[in-house]
């Protein structure tokens, strides 16, 4: 079985800038890249997990977000790092598009996109990392049986995780 590094996306790998959408506004966090470069060198599976209720809600689309993970695998191309896969919840219970609005086991603090993770990619989550900022983020590594859970609270994201490791 594969260990993984569980990352959330916003707040941890890039700044948060509030339901980010457009490229423009995308900026690594500190540490970003060497933290998904630290994974690689590792043979440790460098996996997103991020909500994406700006669907839900109407403010963008799903095609939005992927232009967005597209963009950040293209960037850390350029360093020879990469993220093995994206998994992201376009739903919330208060959303104004129809098809999105619901509860659902993949939004975080449910542990359904790490659980989907780890049975499509063979990870074992006793072995894996996860690295949150927020205490949704930590209750979805909890409930998914995380065996290190980081909770980040700013600064390198790779100076926390080798203080951690």
């Amino acid at each position: 079985m594969n260990s993984a590094i569980f990352f959330d996306r916003d707040g941890v790998l890039n700044e948060e800038v509030g339901y980010l959408h457009e490229i423009e506004k995308f900026k690594w966090i500190d540490g970003a890249i060497d933290a998904i470069k630290f994974c690689n060198a590792q043979k440790l599976l460098a996996v997103v997990v991020t909500n994406q209720s700006g669907v839900a809600r109407g403010f963008y689309t799903e095609d939005d977000v992927k232009k967005i993970h597209a963009f950040m695998q293209s960037e850390l191309e350029k360093f020879g790092a990469h993220i093995d896969a994206f998994y992201y919840c376009p739903h919330h219970p208060d959303g104004s598009v129809t098809a999105y609005k619901k509860v659902c086991d993949c939004r975080k603090p449910e542990p359904g996109l790490i659980l989907r993770a780890c049975r499509e990619l063979d990870i074992n989550p006793t072995t894996s990392i996860l690295i949150g900022d927020s205490e949704r983020d930590i209750e979805s590594g909890r409930r998914a049986g995380i065996g290190r859970l980081i909770f980040f609270e700013g600064g390198n994201v790779f100076d926390e995780l080798r203080i951690k490791d």
